[in-house]
């Protein structure tokens, strides 16, 4: 053998120092790792809350026609604490379709807001009560009934009758009548005040 000295064994290189920073306690599941910053979502949410609330302006419901109670006149029923009154109103369509009329309903409220409903007499017993009571027929026009149409832009004048459980002079003193006429196919009933 010789005496070369043997070279020494090179020594391994030291471990690599971490190449990233990782904490274990880091979730990634997380809104903050997940969601777009939140200004961006309010934003997003302010301008669909904006379109939902035009669309809700201009889609609302609004009645389909107007109108005006132009005369009432009244007859008490002898021996029965009850009057008929004839309310004579114009009904006018105001939109592009055609109205027809599903109920007539009156509301009374007296001078001490007692408040009495009525649906209308039948167009078919108008003569007869006209008959029985004539100072229901003054200046009466034909009867408004349920099932009228009024074609789009018209105007149509007619009476109605109903009966409250109140004195004539209770009547007279009333504090308001209200005529509610509710179309077919629409979700707001015409108030005629």
């Amino acid at each position: 053998m010789s005496n070369q000295p043997v070279p020494p064994r090179p020594q391994p290189p030291a471990p690599p120092g971490p190449i990233t920073d990782f904490h274990i306690g880091d979730e990634f599941g997380t809104a903050k790792r997940n969601l777009p910053p939140a200004g961006i979502v309010l934003i997003c949410i302010a301008a669909v809350a904006v379109i939902v609330g035009i669309f809700a302006f201009t889609e609302r419901p609004k009645p389909q026609g107007a109108g005006s109670i132009d005369l009432v006149a009244a007859a008490e029923v002898p021996g029965q604490n009850m009057i008929l009154a004839a309310i004579t109103l114009t009904l006018r369509n105001t939109t592009k379709k055609p109205l027809w009329i599903h109920t007539l309903k009156a509301q009374l409220t007296t001078a001490d807001d007692k408040t009495f409903d009525d649906e209308a007499a039948s167009a078919v017993d108008l003569d007869r009560y006209f008959q029985a009571f004539p100072a229901l027929k003054q200046n009466s026009e034909p009867p408004l009934s349920p099932e009228t149409k009024l074609l789009a832009g018209t105007e149509r004048r007619g009476v109605i009758i109903v009966g409250f459980k109140v004195t004539k002079e209770a009547f007279d003193q009333r504090k308001s009548l209200i005529v509610t006429i509710q179309p077919y196919d629409q979700p707001l009933p015409i108030v005629l005040k």
